[in-house]
């Protein structure tokens, strides 16, 4: 997990329609960056949804979402059609972006371990720096919290 105050990593990847996006883009603006494990799952559906359902006053605010998730570029598009979500998604197949962000980590199922994503959020500011963490996810009402949050320090 990264810490308050530090940059936050840069990234290239493609989004729900294939065209590429980079940290670089959202410089200027507040960025909430939201990894989550799959598509069209319950939790990450309800989180999702509850960020579309905002999503106007995070414009209102100026601020930017970019959800990621190691799904293709193809499964976002079909995600974000299907939920009719405003905001971009973006593939990290590879999974460098989540490990940049201390998202993709050593689970345990069962006394097995697997590697997997970390729901977590982060909340970058105008000069591309961590202004806030977001390690334990609700996925119903961490939308409103974000927001909340925004609107104490835009």
């Amino acid at each position: 997990m990264l810490d308050i105050q530090t940059p936050a990593p840069a990234f290239s990847l493609i989004d729900q329609d294939s065209k590429i996006r980079t940290l670089s883009e959202f410089v200027g603006t507040w960025l909430v960056i939201y990894f989550y494990p799959k598509d069209d799952t319950p939790g990450c559906t309800k989180e999702a949804c509850a960020i579309a359902d905002v999503y106007n006053d995070f414009e209102k605010l100026g601020v930017k979402v970019v959800g990621v998730s190691k799904d293709s570029s193809k499964s976002h598009k079909k995600f974000a059609d299907k939920y009719k979500l405003p905001f971009t998604l973006l593939a990290d197949e590879s999974t460098e972006v989540m490990q940049a962000y201390g998202a993709w980590v050593e689970k345990s199922m069962y006394g097995k371990k697997y590697m997997g994503i970390d729901r977590i959020t982060y909340l970058v500011n105008p000069e591309g720096k961590i202004a806030k963490v977001y390690p334990k996810v609700d996925p119903a009402s961490h939308a409103l919290e974000i927001l909340k949050d925004i609107k104490e320090l835009v």
